[in-house]
């Protein structure tokens, strides 16, 4: 299998004032591509600085990281931002859906920075929507659905430009079990029977069985990898 991403020598340090915090030290890492990932470790200890990090959306102090064959630690902001939107869906904890907005409008939103029409734009949409089993919800708004189907619409709003990459911070951590197992089971076909790439930060060890193995941080070094579940 293609390794997709590669890291070396990884380092993130923030400075405030004369305060210097090393949040991540010198981490070696190679995902490959259709991977599902796990990544797990106390609070702080630096996982979703490292989720930023490979997702673009932060930059390294040292290190660099090599995704698809492209250095996205020399890039510059608006480089970085154009490959984001090109190579990278992104599903959070919370949901961040726009109130006002039908689901169809809310999964259409990473596509008007796009060249597609209006009609391909929604076409795209429907087909995301219809991905997550949610077709049937497309002029609802946020209000008029659960925490489960809202987390639903925002996994379709990150694949609607079908990106190599699927990053999930906490993405079931405001979830209740019944509507976590749903998201993560839908993850996990994005994984199989679509070979997306993807990588879920959790605290919750259930979350993290449904990927295909887990890697541990902690106080900002990587740990143990558990054995890949069949």
């Amino acid at each position: 299998m293609n390794t997709l991403i590669e890291i070396h020598d990884l380092s993130k340090v923030y400075e405030r004032g004369k305060e210097r915090l090393e949040v991540l030290h010198h981490i070696d890492l190679e995902i490959a591509e259709g991977d599902f990932m796990a990544l797990m470790g106390p609070s702080g200890s630096g996982k979703t600085t490292l989720l930023n990090l490979i997702g673009g959306l932060d930059s390294p102090s040292g290190g660099s990281i090599t995704i698809a064959g492209q250095r996205i630690d020399e890039m510059s902001g608006g480089e970085l931002a154009r490959w984001r939107a090109a190579n990278v869906g992104f599903v959070f904890q919370f949901y961040n859906l726009m109130p006002t907005l039908s689901a169809q409008k809310n999964v259409e939103l990473p596509l008007l920075l796009t060249r597609l029409s209006a009609s391909q734009r929604k076409r795209n949409a429907a087909v995301a929507l219809k991905l997550v089993g949610l077709d049937d919800r497309a002029t609802h708004k946020p209000n008029e659905l659960s925490g489960g189907q809202q987390q639903r619409v925002a996994i379709a709003r990150a694949i609607v430009s079908d990106p190599t990459l699927l990053v999930c911070d906490e993405p079931t951590g405001d979830l209740d079990r019944a509507s976590a197992e749903e998201v993560l089971t839908l993850l996990q076909r994005l994984n199989r029977e679509h070979g997306k790439t993807i990588i879920i930060v959790t605290h919750d060890p259930k979350a993290a069985d449904h990927a295909t193995y887990t890697l541990h941080l902690d106080k900002g070094t990587l740990a143990e990898q558990s054995a890949a579940v069949a």
